[in-house]
């Protein structure tokens, strides 16, 4: 495993987060390939770590000035042994080819473990939407899947939405490939306006999944989330939607934040206000603390992690939760951690977290809920049906129910109970692992 990974990060140079998340895969694999060795005989570990296609494009736009800019695109196809490849895509300043990648790996593990047959990709752009009008959003859209239409399809990579692309985008990338393919393929992206093939549920499913994982693992150990205090990162959809179901379960959100600092309400975050704030208007969550009055204070560059609670969902981004963090939550008393972001927690503080014996939700199984309804949004375009809300959520608990069973089923079986980091890991690889065997050397 050790040389496996030095000649990782050698093929793959000045990609941190990508080497970050492959090592910590490999890390906890040696149990199962102890016990199925026929998985390391064929290179299947150096094939599961190796995208199956890399694809980098040009995106030239214009603002409404007439400038034109030239941002860069990607789309990392990563495994397809369990179908189509499935990830969103991030319109953010920090994409580049280690991001997409380390979030197209994780994506793999992520999709296995919801059983629903999807494979795993990523892509996105260093294009930032913020500050931009809609109309060069639209035209970097347009531009953006001038290029990507051929790569993509229903039973090829269905993409969606992250960080930066939310229904606005994904509904002129949308409206750009009906155009230049002259065909009403609704199963090609999913986060789609309801009117026109979305599914119900879908943008509330990444916060909610999270949340109702983070219940099942408090219920392990005797627990519910009635009366207790969370501390929540980002003010995005993730987070908005983390703070709805926290609430709707009892529980009081006390926090949110973006770049600029983060926000403390003792009363518990008011939703509807950081609603307005951040989608209608699309502001900092310091305007939240001015209009909430005497019960917020904004801290301005401040770490959400240094708040007292007894859970804490990281949901904005990559590496936001270090090892100082982590021991101020652990000295705080906080009892349980679930990622509702990819990768939010650094190894260090995860291994902090586990010393302590603080339970923790891993992201590619306590934010599984997004692509889930997702797979869910596909199956409903299929079919050309829509499903009701109801039914759509009973599925997603379903789903994130099943998916806490086999992380800590799988856990056990390997000789390290409670360990859902490993769970997770090893069920998602025993699945791709699987398929890739039975499908040969390709």
């Amino acid at each position: 495993m050790e040389q496996l990974r030095t000649e990782i990060e050698q093929r793959n140079p000045a990609q941190p987060e990508f080497h970050q998340a492959v090592a910590e895969v490999l890390d906890t694999l040696g149990p199962v390939l102890a016990a199925r060795p026929e998985y390391a005989e064929p290179g299947l570990i150096e094939r599961l770590c190796e995208p199956e296609r890399q694809i980098i494009f040009r995106v030239p736009w214009q603002d409404d000035r007439g400038t034109v800019h030239v941002n860069r695109g990607f789309r990392v196809e990563f495994n397809s042994a369990l179908g189509p490849y499935k990830g969103g895509l991030r319109f953010h300043p920090s994409v580049n080819l280690g991001i997409v990648k380390f979030l197209g790996f994780e994506q793999v593990f992520k999709n296995a473990l919801t059983g629903l047959g999807i494979g795993g990709g990523k892509g996105g752009s260093d294009f930032d939407p913020r500050g931009r009008s809609d109309a060069e959003v639209m035209r970097f859209c347009q531009s953006f899947m001038t290029e990507l239409h051929r790569h993509i399809g229903e039973h090829t990579d269905v993409p969606a939405g992250d960080i930066g692309v939310g229904g606005r985008e994904i509904g002129y990338l949308f409206g750009q490939y009906r155009r230049i393919t002259n065909r009403w393929e609704a199963g090609v992206l999913t986060g789609k306006g309801q009117g026109w093939g979305g599914s119900l549920i879908r943008p509330e499913a990444t916060g909610y999944g999270n949340v109702l994982f983070t219940a099942a693992m408090l219920r392990e150990r005797g627990e519910d989330l009635e009366g207790q205090t969370a501390v929540v990162s980002g003010a995005g959809n993730v987070a908005i939607h983390t703070v709805e179901k926290l609430t709707a379960l009892g529980a009081n959100a006390l926090t949110c934040s973006d770049s600029s600092g983060y926000v403390i309400d003792e009363k518990g975050i008011d939703l509807e206000l950081l609603r307005q704030v951040k989608e209608v208007e699309r502001g900092r969550v310091g305007t939240y603390a001015e209009r909430r009055g005497g019960s917020a204070r904004f801290v301005p560059g401040g770490r959400v992690w240094e708040v007292p609670a007894d859970i804490a969902l990281p949901s904005a981004t990559q590496n936001e939760l270090d090892e100082n963090d982590a021991a101020a939550l652990i000295r705080n008393g906080v009892k349980a951690v679930s990622e509702g972001a990819n990768m939010p927690t650094t190894p260090a503080a995860v291994h902090l977290f586990q010393q302590a014996g603080v339970a923790f939700g891993p992201a590619k199984a306590a934010n599984a809920g997004g692509v889930a309804v997702s797979a869910l949004e596909m199956t409903q375009n299929a079919s050309r049906t829509a499903w009701p809300a109801t039914r759509v959520e009973d599925e997603l608990a379903r789903v994130m129910t099943d998916i806490h069973t086999t992380c800590r089923e799988t856990a056990a079986r390997y000789g390290t109970p409670g360990d859902y980091v490993t769970g997770a890991n090893i069920a998602g690889f025993e699945r791709v692992a699987e398929a890739m065997l039975a499908q040969g050397v390709i």
